[in-house]
């Protein structure tokens, strides 16, 4: 198991999680075996998105989106200098794993279309893909920090709802990222 230090912190890494357009998430274990995640950033080209300080980007999206009262995991610790952020982990299923077993989705709309509401009110827009909420408790947890100003192109409903159910897009994306 590879093991990588936050501030002075150990964290033992148990499995990748995801690996985004900004970073790897990790599940890690601290030394009392409270799990967490752990995400590197990381500086591989994206052709349809432009970055800036990456590190600073996640810090201050953070502090947006719980100023617009959307649920996320708390932020646990940032390492600036290493590019590394360690968040609450939530344990569950994402959105993406239930619409890619077939199952229905329906009873999460309504907390997605609230934290939508949350999102536009603040003039931000989150990234609705599925693979970034997770159910825990019957609650869904937006569980990326990326928020950018708002775009009606990119909100919930013209762009977010073609991935909660099984779509033509949806289904185009299974078939390029099987």
């Amino acid at each position: 198991m590879e093991n990588i230090r936050v501030n002075g912190k150990n964290y033992s890494i148990t499995k990748l999680l995801g690996h985004g357009k900004g970073g790897y998430s990790y599940l890690a274990e601290d030394s009392e075996h409270q799990q967490f995640v752990l995400k590197q950033i990381h500086h591989e080209p994206c052709d349809y998105y432009t970055f800036g300080n990456k590190i600073e980007a996640e810090r201050n999206d953070y502090v947006r989106l719980k100023n617009a009262g959307i649920r996320i995991p708390r932020m646990i610790d940032i390492d600036a200098e290493n590019e590394r952020i360690v968040k609450e982990y939530i344990e569950g299923e994402t959105i993406y794993d239930l619409v890619k077993k077939d199952l229905s989705v329906e009873a999460y709309l309504p907390q997605i279309r609230e934290m939508a509401d949350k999102a536009h009110n603040s003039g931000l827009n989150i990234d609705y893909f599925p693979t970034n909420f997770v159910v825990r408790n019957g609650l869904i947890y937006y569980v990326d920090y990326e928020c950018n100003s708002y775009m009606e192109e990119w909100n919930f409903e013209n762009w977010g709802i073609k991935y909660w159910s099984r779509t033509p897009e949806f289904e185009d994306y299974l078939k390029k990222h099987p």
